[in-house]
């Protein structure tokens, strides 16, 4: 019988909230966090607007002599951490010798870090790089981190694929576990909200330049015009089923029980965007049928072409207004790879306590024929979830979740 993957912790750093069950009552609550950025002055800049995560202090959670060496993604990402094997229940430096490992997802790497360093080499000249900048900007250095303070010396890699990656790197998660690792954490933390960082975003012309919090990232909406980014994401305890139940962890959220990730084709080619595939393909893995799933977590781009994808894709699978369809990471941001994860939390929550959050802010329009959750949380017991995310590049992932019955605890 193939292996079963349950998730057993949840470690969130969110614009609405620092820790998961803080996340997830501002996330009902329907409160955002998205304002004017504060890290910078963004006053030259055409988008102004940012999810930044407040009160975070890294001195309060990690040792001093890590501070030098990380960028801020690096710290949320290594808190989200403990966090995650706190929630499960795990010591991990009790754990085996290669038993844990760590696969985690990246948009941008260190670009703080990165643009601090590199002002100094203009500046001051290169005696005053930090040598920690070596590695400090990379992709991977959350992977890295997170293995050292931890002592994880299992299977450890970094996904890139935008904001697919999250997704894609629980995916490679749950296959080293299939292939007999018993336990690695997953998902992505991102942080680039710097003016290195911002520029680097602008580029992609997706960004929301409008000025006021409330309108500014609107998805399905006919005012979208753009997204807001944001910074944080989330970090997931994966486990062998079987493991789990063995050492009686304190709860499964529930199963990773398929994925599938697609990539389009190039520009201006006459075929059609693959995000309908992964759907379908996830399903397939999952061994379900459409009808079958009792809410969609939305990718939510903003922008009138993407969303129009996205919404003709889960009309095709589902039919018109066949399943609730949500986009919680308005009140956030886009958190870039950090995003999925998030919405994986979400997802799991929304099976553990019945109700399907709100996408805030948005009108639908009447483009699309999706049932979009607005408003207010709505009451609901789904037992299944699909979680999409799209990356630019046309990296398309498709995640489906599984409530786990208590009769198999």
């Amino acid at each position: 019988m193939t292996t079963r993957t349950w998730v057993t912790g949840l470690g969130v750093a969110a614009p609405t909230g620092l820790g998961l069950e803080e996340y997830w009552s501002a996330t009902l609550a329907g409160r955002s966090a998205i304002g004017r950025v504060t890290r910078f002055d963004p006053s030259s800049y055409p988008a102004r607007l940012a999810g930044e995560i407040t009160g975070f202090a890294a001195e309060e959670h990690l040792p001093g002599r890590l501070l030098p060496q990380t960028d801020r993604m690096t710290r949320l990402a290594l808190v989200s951490a403990d966090w995650a094997f706190s929630d499960a229940g795990v010591v991990p430096e009790e754990l085996p010798d290669y038993d844990v490992g760590v696969i985690t997802a990246s948009h941008s790497g260190g670009f703080e870090f990165g643009q601090n360093e590199l002002r100094a080499l203009w500046s001051k000249g290169g005696r005053y790089v930090s040598a920690y900048q070596s590695f400090a900007w990379f992709y991977a250095v959350n992977s890295g981190q997170i293995s050292i303070r931890s002592g994880l010396r299992g299977p450890s890699s970094v996904v890139v694929s935008d904001q697919a990656g999250g997704l894609d790197a629980v995916a490679q998660a749950r296959r080293q576990i299939r292939k007999g690792t018993g336990m690695v954490i997953s998902g992505a933390v991102d942080a680039s909200i710097c003016p290195w960082g911002w520029v680097a975003q602008l580029t992609s012309g997706r960004l929301s330049v409008s000025d006021d919090p409330e309108r500014a990232y609107l998805p399905f909406d006919d005012r979208a015009g753009g997204h807001v980014p944001g910074e944080g994401g989330a970090l997931l305890v994966l486990e062998n089923a079987e493991r789990a139940r063995e050492r009686g962890a304190p709860q499964v959220y529930g199963e990773i029980a398929g994925h599938a990730s697609t990539v389009d084709p190039r520009p201006g080619s006459d075929r059609t965007p693959t995000l309908q595939n992964a759907i379908e393909l996830a399903l397939e893995d999952a061994g379900l049928a459409p009808a079958d799933i009792g809410v969609v977590f939305a990718d939510a781009a903003a922008v009138p072409e993407l969303d129009r994808i996205e919404a003709e894709a889960i009309t095709k699978v589902f039919g018109p207004h066949g399943v609730p369809v949500t986009a919680p990471k308005t009140t956030t941001g886009r958190l870039y790879s950090g995003a999925a994860p998030l919405d994986l939390a979400a997802a799991f929550l929304s099976m553990r306590d019945g109700v399907i959050p709100p996408t805030v802010g948005s009108t639908l329009s009447s483009r699309y024929e999706i049932d979009l959750v607005t408003g207010a949380p709505r009451p609901a017991a789904p037992r299944t979830a699909l979680v999409l995310a799209r990356g630019q590049g046309g990296f398309n992932s498709a995640m489906v979740l599984r409530a786990v019955d208590r009769s198999h605890l």
